[in-house]
């Protein structure tokens, strides 16, 4: 038996077009908390070392596309005669991207001997990638996190002062 999975229109299949703007509405609602943002200094802190650690994410999602390319036409290739999963080089790549990255679903996993010293240096190597610019970013954010800091201390130190003069207490 063959099922048909279109709609008729009678159902509720075919009215999506008609809450289009219902959902655009719902998904707004999500700039909402970019508005709280602006009065959280510890979201104001991610924020900053977000946008002043660019180059060190785009270093890193480079890194990761050229070893997932690597790693995934190799595999494919090394696996061509053992291994019937992995028929094509995008599947090598989505195995080479839950290795690299440590996810490790294990949908796929190499047969061969190579294939899989190849998934074993592809995992040593995920890890020291994630890792290097994780230090930059790390060291970033103790910057940012310390400026924020000492600014809430001058300023919280301003006020004590201002309050004491105010009181007669400093002249």
């Amino acid at each position: 038996a063959v099922v048909s999975t279109q709609s008729t229109g009678t159902s509720g299949g075919g009215d999506s077009s008609k809450f289009v703007v219902l959902r655009i509405c719902r998904t707004s609602r999500v700039v909402r908390i970019f508005r709280f943002a602006r009065h959280n200094k510890e979201l104001l802190v991610v924020m900053r070392v977000v946008s002043s650690a660019s180059k060190e994410f785009a270093m890193l999602a480079m890194l990761i596309m050229v070893f997932v390319l690597l790693f995934g036409t190799l595999l494919y290739y090394c696996e061509m005669g053992y291994n019937s999963n992995f028929n094509s080089i995008p599947l090598g790549c989505w195995w080479a991207i839950v290795t690299v990255t440590t996810v490790g679903y294990g949908d796929l996993a190499p047969k061969s001997t190579i294939g899989r010293l190849i998934g074993s240096v592809a995992v040593v190597l995920g890890i020291v990638i994630l890792a290097l610019p994780m230090t930059v970013i790390v060291s970033k954010f103790n910057e940012s996190y310390g400026d924020v800091k000492r600014k809430t201390e001058q300023d919280q130190l301003k006020r004590v002062r201002a309050h004491a003069i105010a009181n007669g207490a400093i002249y």
